[in-house]
């Protein structure tokens, strides 16, 4: 048994050394699965957990049915949510609340995608109070938290690099996606366009394949069917694409309002007690659910009603004002949920609005609900600069291709839209915005992303000998003869340094009759400090120490035991800067 143990060991050691390289490998495409299978069950227990909190106070109605529920209970149901999450969160460390897409990308950029269990904890609780009590958020949020966590950590318990482990959030963010959304295609290109911001084919092989594994689960679990049902529609008339240009601009527009009102309420309430907020909020929502209880919850019934032409102009222009200023207060008040639902919700009615304004104008031929999907995908193209990801969330939350090819509506909206939020108004994605405003300065260049790919153990060197100060003739005869290229000098000096094998042959073929010991500080060579850099650190973390540390190599180790550390290779500037090269 102890030498199956030792072999297992032995072989995942092997593959830690191996995934450190960018390029795409079995052994990582089969954690993407693993990833995707977890994430998959993490959502649907996280659904359900939802689902199981809504029964208790709206047993025999479904889920999405807070309108049918008595007035008072419009306005009781948030506030009585964010009471119990005030509470809740007051009993919580303050380390432990920050939740969200914000903290994915938060670790993904200033901890290497290393994320914590009681964060993924409250996470899966909180925004499970907050969705069953029909706060103004979506489930996409604490989907990618928990997705992108029980990833992580996977990854962080076998102890794999961290270029790896960002691999891995990535496949639980897709695999959260495709779960919440039944959306596996969106579910990759949001992981790749929106969390991790590039595109690698050894990253698209695991993330594939952790969304096909979390939706296969899901459709177990919920069933195969469309998020929302809609005819297989078509565009009426090309003239109709100048009509979509403008809705473009106006829900681009649209977007830029929203992503700034949700930045300055943000810091105009930053100050206060986190259960204040939630408070207000809850009251908030409560109060603008007297007036439209449209804005309970996640909205996709609405979303279905306005599809089919059930609503009229005034009703769609006030569910759309209330359920904006209500997103707005629950997002600002960091209620622990998600916006892309809201968003997909917000860009229905405003998509839904703009129908029912140009509908007698000439050339104008088409089903309203043409102009409905394309506001949904156009907004939340806008808000999240990410068209790719909007344009497949449409086709598979909707299965109408006709809104994609032959004429191409929905790429026209979306672009339209995304650029009018970008150019016009200079908004990145939202959440870019929210961790600046934070505090996190979050910046994804192509050479941070390039080092971040590349784990340390792709490029040390592994030829290298450990020894002391002071090396007897025999133990220096020894050393030379099993060849190494580098020396790593320990003990007798303040810090390792790092000396050229060649310099010590050079002194010992040059002193051939000496017989006192060798100090490899004094013979005549050029040496350089060391600093330790751990085995799982990527090639953008041994930068930075060198950079900070001021020191031009690195010894990479992994620890033992307390105290007791292994030795793998040694790393200088120039290994970085070629690993880079490679990465390009």
């Amino acid at each position: 048994m102890k030498r199956v143990l030792d072999y297992c060991a032995e072989r995942l050691e092997q593959y830690r050394l191996h995934l450190g390289s960018s390029q795409a490998n079995g052994f990582l495409a089969l954690l993407g699965l693993l990833s995707g299978v977890a994430a998959g069950l993490m959502i649907i227990a996280f659904r359900a957990c939802a689902n199981l909190i809504q029964h208790t106070y709206m047993p025999d109605l479904p889920n999405e049915a807070f309108e049918i529920l008595d007035p008072a209970m419009h306005f009781a149901v948030p506030v009585i949510g964010a009471v119990v999450l005030a509470l809740a969160y007051w009993l919580i460390p303050a380390s432990a609340r920050v939740v969200g897409v914000v903290h994915v990308l938060e670790r993904l950029h200033y901890h290497q995608g290393h994320m914590p269990l009681r964060n993924l904890l409250v996470q899966f609780f909180g925004g499970a109070a907050a969705l069953a009590s029909g706060h103004s958020v979506g489930r996409e949020g604490p989907s990618v938290h928990i997705g992108a966590a029980i990833a992580a950590l996977l990854g962080q318990r076998l102890q794999l690099p961290n270029n790896s482990i960002r691999t891995l959030v990535a496949c639980g963010t897709a695999a959260a996606i495709a779960a919440s959304f039944n959306t596996p295609l969106a579910g990759v290109v949001f992981a790749m366009e929106v969390i991790m911001v590039e595109y690698t084919i050894a990253g698209f092989v695991p993330v594939i394949l952790a969304a096909v594994a979390a939706t296969a689960l899901t459709r177990e679990a919920f069933g195969a069917d469309t998020t929302f049902l809609v005819p297989l529609l078509g565009l009426a008339s090309q003239w109709e694409l100048a009509y979509i240009t403008v809705m473009g601009v106006t829900v681009g527009t649209l977007s830029a309002a929203f992503v700034k009102s949700v930045r300055w309420l943000s810091t105009r309430i930053a100050d206060l007690h986190l259960g204040v907020k939630f408070i207000g909020a809850g009251c908030a929502t409560g109060a603008l659910a007297l007036l439209a209880p449209q804005v309970l919850g996640l909205g996709y019934d609405t979303v279905s009603a306005t599809l089919a032409g059930q609503c009229g102009l005034a009703a769609l222009a006030v569910i759309f004002d209330a359920k904006f200023a209500a997103t707005v207060v629950c997002i600002s008040a960091r209620i622990p949920g998600g916006l892309i639902g809201p968003t997909v919700l917000l860009g229905c009615l405003a998509g839904g609005v703009y129908a029912d304004l140009i509908h007698a104008l000439p050339g104008v031929g088409s089903e309203s609900a043409i102009y409905v999907m394309l506001g949904m995908a156009a907004m939340m193209a806008a808000v999240l600069q990410a068209p790719l990801a909007a344009l497949l969330a449409l086709l598979e939350m909707t299965g109408n291709p006709h809104i994609i090819m032959p004429a191409m509506p929905a790429m026209l909206a979306v672009v339209a839209a995304a650029l009018t939020a970008r150019i016009g108004f200079k908004q990145e994605s939202v959440f870019t915005h929210l961790m600046r405003d934070s505090g996190l300065d979050y910046r994804h260049d192509s050479v941070s992303q390039g080092l971040r790919r590349i784990g340390v153990a792709a490029v040390m060197n592994r030829s290298f000998e450990t020894c002391a100060r002071s090396l007897p003739i025999a133990t220096t005869r020894e050393i030379l003869l099993r060849g190494p290229q580098w020396l790593v000098i320990e003990g007798e000096t303040e810090r390792p340094q790092l000396l050229l094998a060649a310099d010590l042959a050079r002194y010992y073929e040059n002193h051939p009759g000496t017989d006192s010991d060798i100090d490899l500080l004094a013979i005549p060579a050029e040496r350089c400090e060391l600093k330790p850099v751990h085995l799982q650190a990527t090639l953008f973390e041994a930068r930075s120490i060198m950079v900070n540390e001021g020191v031009e190599a690195l010894y990479v180790r992994r620890p033992l035991a307390p105290l007791t550390f292994r030795t793998f290779g040694v790393i200088r500037r120039a290994d970085v800067e070629a690993g880079y090269s490679l990465s390009s």
